[in-house]
């Protein structure tokens, strides 16, 4: 058996997933088929390429050699394959756009969106808590966007080389329990909060710092942080234990008030990254319109916010300056 392009996706998505089950399910394949496939793989090559047991699938020695030249070919063919399409003049090429995001509020919108103008494209989504995981994803052609957040002035980590655009930039509002004493004001002092018991979602950001530091120029320390996913958070706040901290345009929920921090101590801006020398640079443009769009559209649930932010022109919706300023921000490692 030659060996093929197509065998060196099933190394990847194995390697990927961790598992030739959830790989068989990714490849729309069954499992057994692709076992199949995969020991036909082993018997070209030469030995096996997973070692197998019940935590899942882990790269051999062959294996790392193998997928190490894979992720250098499979972005390589499909780059030559995306570039001979649009010298072609090709028009029945799909559109691709894999996305990760971390915790977004409008990557649903985004996908949405981009579904209804390009029936054709292929879409994928990706999760992570980790911005620098999203940041590897990229610089590896293994995602084409990564749509994340930074607090206050700070930017995503220059080591990736990627190339990140402002979307929007929003105050961090708190999320309380209608029945909470503070739920009935318009906005609420970060000090009034110091006797409280805080929760948030996992993240290796920037974030828990600026909370630390927006604290301590309140005066206080923050008591008991728990840590867990955003369902738990809610439940946590609902339960009356504890209070969260949320973006702007975190959905409504029945039972929960959101309230702006006096004086907008923390802000967190919404950016969209992507490689500039990966064929998603030539459509960065338009992609960085759609979540600008998408944003606006997660608006039309918060008309108190809209209000808001009438008054306020610092915040909401950036776009891109043509003169290169601060609403674009590139690095390159």
């Amino acid at each position: 058996m030659n060996l093929e392009l197509r065998h060196l996706k099933v190394v990847c998505a194995i390697a990927e997933t961790g598992s030739v089950t959830k790989a068989a399910s990714t490849l729309g394949l069954a499992q057994p088929a692709l076992t199949a496939q995969l020991q036909r793989i082993e018997r070209t090559l030469g030995g096996p390429l997973f070692e197998r047991d019940r935590r899942g699938a882990r790269p051999t020695a062959l294996g790392e050699l193998v997928l190490s030249r894979a992720r250098v070919l499979l972005p390589a063919m499909k780059g030559l394959q995306d570039e001979a399409a649009r010298l072609a003049g090709s028009v029945d090429t799909p559109l691709r756009y894999r996305f990760g995001g971390v915790n977004s509020p409008i990557l649903g919108r985004l996908v949405h969106r981009l579904t209804a103008e390009h029936p054709q494209a292929q879409i994928t989504t990706y999760a992570s808590w980790s911005v620098d995981e999203l940041a590897q994803l990229v610089a590896a052609s293994r995602l084409d966007f990564a749509l994340t957040g930074v607090c206050g002035d700070s930017t995503p980590s220059a080591e990736f080389g990627l190339t990140w655009r402002e979307v929007s930039i929003d105050p961090v509002v708190v999320l309380l329990p209608e029945q909470h004493p503070l739920a009935g004001r318009d906005e609420v002092n970060l000090t009034d909060l110091r006797h409280e018991h805080w929760v948030a979602a996992p993240g290796d950001g920037c974030f828990g710092d600026c909370f630390a530091a927006a604290c301590a120029r309140a005066g206080f320390t923050p008591r008991k942080v728990y840590e867990t996913d955003v369902r738990g958070s809610m439940d946590l706040v609902e339960a009356g234990e504890a209070v969260a901290l949320c973006q702007a345009t975190f959905r409504p929920v029945a039972g929960l008030v959101t309230r702006r921090l006096t004086g907008a101590p923390l802000r967190w801006r919404l950016m969209l990254g992507w490689h500039p020398e990966a064929p998603a640079a030539g459509v960065a443009d338009l992609v960085t319109e759609t979540a600008v769009a998408a944003y606006t559209d997660s608006l039309a649930a918060h008309p108190d916010y809209l209000s808001w932010l009438a008054a306020n022109p610092d915040f909401g919706v950036r776009r891109a300056d043509p003169a290169g300023g601060a609403a674009a921000v590139t690095r390159s490692a």
